[in-house]
């Protein structure tokens, strides 16, 4: 394999990194859904992506697709790109879709009734409390009147400052850390109590479903745990 298709490989490979499990909140690299990333000596990549079930949600799998080639298509020098979804009951339906660049009603015709956006966003909200909860979580501190600025530099902290930002969300260092995700307004002192419950139970339930879909992706394809982001 020459040194440039080792060069596009990584890079179409960093592209879908950026993409997330809209529910897990994970790219899908770490989580093990890309099971084949390869780029051609002409510039051609082949991407195949898997779920846990055959039966995941239609809707998460087709914004995961979506995203997916939109991710890779933006990827400088490559020449085509063949991506697929396997292995999932509506397989044939959202490949064709996307590959036609069609929104998730037109590709579902008579089936589907909104677009996906709603959904995209209440799941980046849920991503936000879920970061809200982690941050505060190594604080040590009361956080209720606390700003961004006042929580130690961290990954965690990029992240929530991220999905704050996708939302149109305050993310600067001023900024309120506790926010209510859908008004963005800050949380009044007296409800904190509440955010930070309502944040700690957001959080450890996308946990807990990110160790479910490992673990049954792992049994899907008899996967170890190092071969789960190796593509």
């Amino acid at each position: 394999m020459t040194t440039l298709v080792l060069g596009a490989r990584a890079a179409v490979w960093a592209a879908l990194g950026t993409v997330r499990d809209p529910e897990l909140d994970e790219p899908l690299t770490d989580l093990g859904f890309v099971a084949r990333c390869e780029v051609d000596d002409e510039g051609h990549a082949v991407i195949r992506l898997r779920l846990p079930t055959y039966f995941c949600a239609p809707n998460f799998a087709f914004l995961m697709v979506a995203d997916a080639y939109d991710a890779v298509a933006g990827v400088p020098g490559l020449t085509g790109l063949d991506i697929k979804l396997e292995d999932h009951f509506a397989a044939d339906v959202i490949n064709r879709g996307v590959a036609a660049r069609q929104g998730f009603v037109a590709s579902f015709e008579g089936e589907a009734a909104d677009e996906l956006d709603t959904l995209r966003y209440d799941f980046v909200r849920k991503a936000v409390l879920a970061g809200t909860d982690r941050v505060c979580r190594s604080l040590g501190r009361d956080p209720r009147a606390l700003t961004l600025g006042d929580a130690p530099p961290s990954p965690d902290l990029d992240r929530l400052r991220a999905r704050r930002r996708e939302l149109g969300l305050p993310a600067e260092d001023g900024d309120p850390l506790l926010l209510d995700p859908a008004t963005g307004r800050a949380v009044d002192p007296a409800d904190a109590k509440r955010h930070l419950a309502f944040a700690r139970l957001t959080r450890t339930s996308m946990e807990a479903n990110s160790g479910v879909c490992r673990g049954m992706l792992r049994a899907r394809y008899a996967l170890t745990e190092d071969e789960e982001g190796t593509g």
